[in-house]
């Protein structure tokens, strides 16, 4: 194993990195109630943490205020629940709350220290819906309705500075390339942030306090693809450079300095890269479990 780097470095602005840390989380996926866990700080393969306590769970959201880790919707029995572990010990997960409605394929998630959105996905009746719920992740219990998205719109991806919420791409009719956002601890509907550099959706999406990168998507001509913005100044996103393996259905997580991918196509590759410095991204490891639309988060 190679040490990326001894201690986590706090980038300046947004709402600072609190929610972050150096333990990485994967959960879930299309058949799977797996928990992997690595040290984002050192490159090597994934351990297991734990299992999902619903089951098997397809594209749910993940969220973290860097304590506590949040599993959000996805397919299983109900599509409402959530269930959350502690970070820093490994285990099965505890049941949480129920979304206000139950969904699955949301993907997209965003969370600080306090609170935790959930965008987006498809119903109980396989229709799109454009319902944004928050928690408060410190305390367990229901979700709250916070606003609307744009347009009913599922297999998005999701990510937070810490005052600003930004989810991009997914299927909202057709493919979709819109970027929108939120104020983190307001609620409302979203607004307009910009345009990803192409159509996509089964993509992943991870910040450190400034900037948010999204890498991924379903189509193979694209699907090696990661953007970046920075997060407090809207507009379209800029190419950040390739994924070393082509996927779609990954799940992201930082620490603040790396952004980390894992998992996608049915495979079990991490990969990362320095979120502020653009280049393609590096192998990892691999995660215990193959799978693909699984979601990530991480703390300490």
């Amino acid at each position: 194993m190679a040490t990326l780097h001894n201690n986590v470095v706090p980038a300046s602005g947004g709402g600072g990195t609190v929610w972050l840390g150096d333990r990485g989380i994967f959960a879930g996926g299309t058949g799977i109630y797996d928990i992997d866990y690595i040290s984002i700080s050192t490159a090597g393969n994934a351990s297991d943490f734990g299992d999902l306590i619903a089951g098997a769970k397809e594209h749910p959201a993940g969220l973290s205020n860097g304590t506590r880790g949040v599993i959000s919707g996805g397919y299983n029995g109900s599509m409402r629940d959530m269930e959350y572990i502690t970070i820093a010990t490994t285990g099965n997960a505890t049941d949480f709350g129920d979304l206000t409605v139950a969904r699955y394929r949301v993907g997209g998630g965003a969370s600080n220290e306090t609170r935790g959105l959930t965008f987006g996905g498809k119903d109980a009746g396989f229709n799109a819906v454009n319902i944004i719920d928050y928690i408060t992740i410190a305390t367990t219990g229901n979700a709250i309705d916070f606003g609307n998205l744009l347009a009913a719109t599922y297999q998005t991806a999701g990510c937070s500075d810490g005052s600003r919420g930004v989810v991009g791409g997914g299927k909202s009719g057709g493919i979709s390339n819109v970027m929108q956002y939120v104020t983190m601890d307001t609620t409302g509907n979203a607004t307009d942030f910009g345009d990803l550099t192409v159509a996509r959706f089964g993509l992943a999406a991870c910040a450190d306090a400034t900037r948010g990168i999204f890498g991924g998507d379903y189509f193979l001509s694209s699907a090696n693809i990661i953007d970046y913005i920075t997060i407090q100044s809207t507009g379209n996103a800029t190419d950040f450079g390739d994924l070393t393996v082509a996927r779609f259905g990954l799940a992201a997580c930082s620490d603040g300095t790396y952004g980390v991918f894992g998992g996608g196509g049915g495979g079990n590759v991490i990969d990362y890269v320095t979120i502020q410095t653009t280049s393609n991204a590096t192998d990892f490891g691999d995660l215990v479990v193959s799978r693909e639309d699984l979601c990530g988060f991480s703390g300490n």
